[in-house]
């Protein structure tokens, strides 16, 4: 019922600045986090940034001081805003949220299909 779309990836040169969006529709209760992940060819899926319910906030230790993120709970989206991108930074991009359906009270989590960030020199 519930799906999260992920948008705002492309090619970007070494230095530049990316915004992702990423957006929840369907019957939703409420949504306690959301999160941004990344996974590199060949490399495991690693945490970007986090924001609960309570709105702190943790980033992953390759992107502190590069990544903001911030939500709109009435929208039931986050964003994600990369700047001075490096090649290392290129992957596909993953939001999740966690969250309660109308129709179900037990919590879940939901992941976007990804959106892919490559960066160039």
């Amino acid at each position: 019922q519930v799906q999260l779309v992920e948008s705002g990836g492309g090619l970007v040169q070494s230095g530049g600045s990316l915004r992702l969006s990423c957006v929840a529709s369907g019957g939703i209760s409420s949504v306690s986090v959301m999160d941004w992940y990344r996974q590199a060819p060949g490399k495991q899926r690693e945490l970007v940034a986090s924001m609960n319910e309570l709105g702190n906030i943790n980033y992953g230790e390759a992107v502190k001081g590069r990544v903001s993120i911030s939500r709109d709970h009435g929208k039931n989206a986050a964003y994600l805003q990369l700047n001075s991108l490096k090649s290392e930074d290129t992957g596909v991009y993953y939001c999740r949220a966690t969250l309660r359906a109308l129709d179900n009270p037990r919590p879940q989590s939901i992941w976007g299909q990804g959106t892919q960030v490559t960066v160039s020199s």
